[in-house]
């Protein structure tokens, strides 16, 4: 499971920040994870209690902003939604899509004491 040690870097990153910035702790944590980056937010949510134990953001509240796929057909032009499984455009059935949004895994907020 990677996203441990995705959401342990989360977790340093963003305890780090917060001490540059002056903070005693973390209220909440918001993370930006997009469909397409190959990140299960779910598991993000269960390692995040664990990873943040004896750290600036224990008991911080975990926001997960989810951000859906989308793909722009080279063929054709049309945007629309994707997965990780189908990069068929829906409009012309070409292979084309060029992926425009989806891939994100970034950190958006700190609220922090």
């Amino acid at each position: 499971m990677h996203e441990l040690g995705i959401t342990r870097n989360i977790v340093e990153i963003a305890e780090r920040h917060a001490r540059e910035q002056g903070a005693t702790r973390v209220n909440s944590l918001t993370v930006q994870i997009g469909a397409l980056s190959g990140v299960i937010a779910e598991a993000v949510e269960f390692a995040f209690e664990a990873c943040s134990q004896e750290t600036l953001l224990q008991g911080a509240r975990l926001i997960i902003d989810a951000v859906p796929g989308r793909g722009r057909c080279r063929a054709c032009g049309a945007e629309s939604e994707i997965d990780r499984f189908t990069y068929a455009c829906p409009h012309c059935d070409a292979l084309a899509l060029e992926t425009v949004q989806g891939q994100e895994l970034r950190i958006l907020e700190l609220e922090v004491d």
